[in-house]
């Protein structure tokens, strides 16, 4: 079958594919972050179909380039990616290589050494391999052979069995515990003057003269002492205050920390996906399952 490079069939192709460009793209193993290459190239039939993509496996095999079956790959405009399905490395190695001077018009033979390399166990069972190069040999005839032969190497929507994930944003919250200040207890000293009053005594020495009764009387002889110095001693004491200082409690302060509870509101716009269906008027079958 004729075929030929996207841009030969077609100089204005982004135009038709909304100004996207699938050269350049990434190519991933499917379900995972594994990069094996880059888009070099589309190949399309006479009718513009995308038949192959070209792929520069430079991440896995340097220089090589070999056509990938455009059934065999999942294209993600959104994320300018292109995830191969089922293909592994050592499926890569025994890939026929592409190069710029192969001939794809007509090249029936070369076709199906690519369609080997990605055949399915059920397919290949029934060719037979090809003991030098590994590669599984022509299982279909030469002059009916059609694409619609293998949906699983070229129609896109042989695989169209998806899941995917709709994902919604919640508001999680959590506390986190940061200081929000200090307190600082310590003590100064402040003077004042008391006063206070005791009450002392003292003693006094009170000399009273007084006429005896028997003034005037004759006393006796020998009786009378006459003499000088001191006739009597007494001892004269007083109190004075004694004032002193000493420390007493006044009060006694306790230093605790309570905890007040308290509700904090918090508002976000989340977002959540939700499934848009456009059936175009074909019926389908909703089924709903969720945990």
């Amino acid at each position: 079958m004729p075929l030929q490079k996207i841009s030969e069939f077609d100089p204005d192709y982004r135009n038709t594919l909304e100004g996207n460009d699938i050269k350049g793209m990434g190519v991933y193993v499917q379900g995972t972050d594994e990069k094996i290459g880059t888009v070099n190239d589309a190949v399309v039939d006479d009718q513009g179909t995308f038949r192959y993509l070209i792929v520069d496996l430079g991440f896995w095999i340097f220089g090589k380039k070999v056509l990938l079956p455009i059934g065999k790959s999942r294209i993600d405009s959104t994320a300018d990616r292109i995830y191969v399905v089922g293909m592994t490395k050592e499926q890569a190695e025994k890939l026929p290589e592409y190069h710029e001077h192969t001939a794809l018009d007509y090249d029936y033979d070369y076709e199906e050494q690519v369609r080997g390399g990605y055949r399915t166990p059920s397919v290949e069972s029934s060719a037979s391999v090809d003991v030098t190069s590994g590669l599984t040999a022509p299982a279909y005839e030469r002059n009916t052979y059609s694409y619609m032969q293998e949906p699983d190497l070229y129609d896109v929507s042989a695989h169209d069995d998806q899941t995917f994930k709709l994902y919604e944003e919640r508001l999680v919250a959590n506390k986190q515990r940061r200081k929000a200040g200090e307190v600082a207890i310590g003590k100064h000293i402040e003077t004042e003057t008391a006063r206070v009053a005791v009450p002392v005594e003292k003693e006094r020495v009170v000399i009273e003269r007084v006429t005896p009764v028997d003034a005037g009387k004759v006393v006796s002889p020998g009786t009378a002492d006459f003499r000088e110095g001191e006739v009597a001693h007494m001892e004269i004491y007083e109190e004075v205050a004694d004032v002193q200082k000493e420390a007493f409690v006044r009060e006694e302060v306790r230093v605790q920390k309570v905890v007040d509870q308290e509700t904090v509101e918090a508002q976000e716009t989340v977002r959540r996906e939700e499934l848009d269906v456009n059936t175009d008027g074909t019926p389908i079958v909703n089924k709903t399952d969720r945990i």
